[in-house]
Parts: structure tokens; C-alpha cells; sequence
């Protein structure tokens, strides 16, 4: 007769997989395995996708370019945000230009000292899509009346509203052609926020990639952009690597202060970055995954490359004359 074991038959093994593929250049790429594709759509305004890879988990796609990853989204906001309101004595406005993922808006909301948060994104269907599937971003943010969000075009909401700020954050899309970003990287903008910030106040900005091999796509000339409104001595470009942008990432802040109370945030003391998250950040030191002292000397310093290539940039973004990037 057949005898019986109990052995077990060996799955099959894996041999074909799904990709999701970003292209950062016309010639490079970085890509992770495709786990799920939790949602896709067009909105009104642009592309939107929500994935998960093996590498990153959760990712937001916006016309098809990585905005936000599970893994490492902590050192994008946390970078984009503190930097801006520690440069601030006391910030107690603040303005956020895009912020979809309500993650921006999360990190402010972390300053007690804050009164009033007022957050315009131009595409609510993303803000809705965060909200319902990454959660990890935004949990509680809601629910904090600090916080106004308004669906409207970040640049003409500011235009119409007698409000000055004390810090201004624009975490919006990159400065791509098809996209609906540019008109927030121009000069004229950026003229027109210097006017809406108070005295002593700080603008930030994300740039765009900033590794040697894409460095002139935009953070050099969105840095010259700045300086021709703030003043050269008054913007400070800085960096950090995010590994689901497969690139470091570039960050612009300016500050309006006059000469004589200039401080030179680029090579602040680690210790007193660190005294000023314990005493103006809830939880510390110990609530950053990301951001203190020895991170904020790291952000700012530059290679020799990066600051070679910022000052030879003759470029510069108008309405009349936009610069778009890859």
C-alpha cells in the first residue's frame, strides 16, 4: 500500500515581481519592489497615487514623482519645519502653502507656543486620500484648533488676506511644467511674501533635489531667486538625504531681519539648537526621530561642489521666465 508522511511540499519560489520605477534624470532611475497600489486617480489638478514597496512602505505619488514615504517622511517635515520656526524668537502664525499630507502641519503643531495655524492646499481629494489611508502622518491634527485648512491656491489665498505671518512654509510640488507649483517659485512671490511676513520673520521653502548630479535643476536658482528678495546674507541653503527621493533633498530659508540682528543660523552651536527644541518643541529632543543640533550643523553644511555650483548660478525664476525642472 502507499505510505503517507508528513512532509510538507515546498512552496514555489518567487521568481517574477512588480516594480514601481522612478526616473530622476532622462537616464537614471531608482526603483523598489511594488507591494500594493492602494489607490490611483486623476484630480482636478494633477496625478495622484498611493503605494506601498517593499523598501519604503506607504508612498504619495503626485504626477508620478515620490512626495512622501512611511520610512522617511519624518526627515522631510521635520527638516522643511524646525529649521524655519527655531530661526523665529517666537513664532506665533504661521502660514503653510500646500502640506497635503497634514504632516507639515503635524510638526508646527508640535510648538506650544503657537496660536494660529492656517494651512491652503489647492487639492483637497489629496488631503482627503491622506487622511483616510495614511493616517501615520496626521493622526490627531484634526483635531487641534490651532489648525484652519482652506482649499484654495496657496498664492492667491495669501494675496486675499490681511494677515501677516511670523513663519511661511512652502511645502508644495516641485516646479514642474505640467504642474500646478511654478507660479510659487517665482521672484514675484517671493517679493510679495517678504511683505507678508512680520518683522523677524522666516520663510521656507523646498527645493528640490540637491545631490551633484541634479543639483541646477532648481535649488540653485530658487536660492538666487530668494536672495535677490531677502538679500544674499539673509537665505540659507541646506540639505538632507532622503532615501525614497533617492537624492539628498534641497530646502531654502530666508529670513527677514535686519543687519543688526542677523544670526548666523547656517553654524549655530549644536548645544544651543538643542536647548531650543527642549525648551520650544513638545517632547524634546527625545520626540525627533530626526532634527537637533548635530543635525542642523549637518543640514547647512554643504560640500565644496554644492557651494560651487550655488554661486555660479546666473539664473533666475520670474513669472516671464520660469525654470522647471526634470
Amino acid at each position: 500500500s502507499r505510505q503517507t508522511t508528513n512532509m510538507s511540499v515546498p512552496e514555489p519560489q518567487e521568481t517574477a515581481y512588480l516594480y514601481f520605477e522612478e526616473y530622476l534624470t532622462p537616464t537614471f532611475r531608482i526603483g523598489s519592489r511594488l507591494k500594493k497600489l492602494d489607490a490611483e486617480f486623476k484630480s482636478r489638478f494633477q496625478r495622484v497615487q498611493m503605494i506601498e514597496t517593499a523598501d519604503f512602505g506607504k508612498t504619495l505619488l503626485i504626477d508620478s514623482k515620490t512626495q512622501s514615504a512611511l520610512l522617511d517622511e519624518h526627515i522631510y517635515h521635520e527638516t522643511l519645519v524646525h529649521a524655519a520656526m527655531i530661526a523665529h524668537p517666537n513664532p506665533k502664525k504661521v502660514y503653510i502653502g500646500g502640506g497635503g499630507e497634514l504632516a507639515t502641519a503635524r510638526e508646527v503643531l508640535r510648538h506650544p507656543g503657537v496660536e494660529k495655524v492656517v494651512m491652503v492646499d489647492i487639492d483637497d481629494q489629496v488631503v482627503d486620500i491622506c487622511e483616510k489611508l495614511m493616517p501615520e502622518w496626521n493622526k490627531g491634527v484634526r483635531d487641534d484648533k490651532r489648525l484652519e485648512v482652506y482649499y484654495e491656491d496657496a498664492k492667491a489665498f495669501l494675496e486675499k488676506s490681511e494677515d501677516t505671518f511670523d513663519v511661511i512654509i512652502m511645502d508644495i510640488c516641485d516646479p514642474i511644467e505640467a504642474g500646478p507649483g511654478i507660479a510659487l517659485y517665482t521672484k514675484e512671490f517671493y517679493e510679495f511674501a517678504l511683505t507678508k511676513l512680520s518683522p523677524g520673520g522666516t520663510f521656507v521653502t523646498q527645493s528640490g533635489p540637491c545631490s551633484l548630479f541634479n543639483v541646477n535643476d532648481c535649488f540653485c536658482v530658487i536660492n538666487r531667486t530668494l536672495s535677490s528678495v531677502f538679500g544674499e546674507k539673509n537665505v540659507y541653503g541646506y540639505s538632507v538625504n532622503i532615501p525614497s527621493f533617492g537624492s539628498d533633498w534641497g530646502f531654502n530659508l530666508a529670513v527677514k531681519v535686519d543687519e543688526d540682528k542677523r544670526v548666523d543660523w547656517a553654524n549655530e552651536a549644536p548645544e544651543k539648537i538643542n536647548d531650543l527644541v527642549e525648551k520650544r518643541i513638545k517632547g524634546g529632543i527625545e520626540g525627533m526621530r530626526h532634527y537637533d543640533g548635530i543635525t542642523h550643523r549637518s543640514m547647512f553644511a554643504q560640500t565644496r561642489d554644492i557651494r560651487k555650483a550655488i554661486a555660479a548660478e546666473t539664473r533666475m525664476i520670474t513669472k516671464d521666465n520660469p525654470v522647471y525642472m526634470f
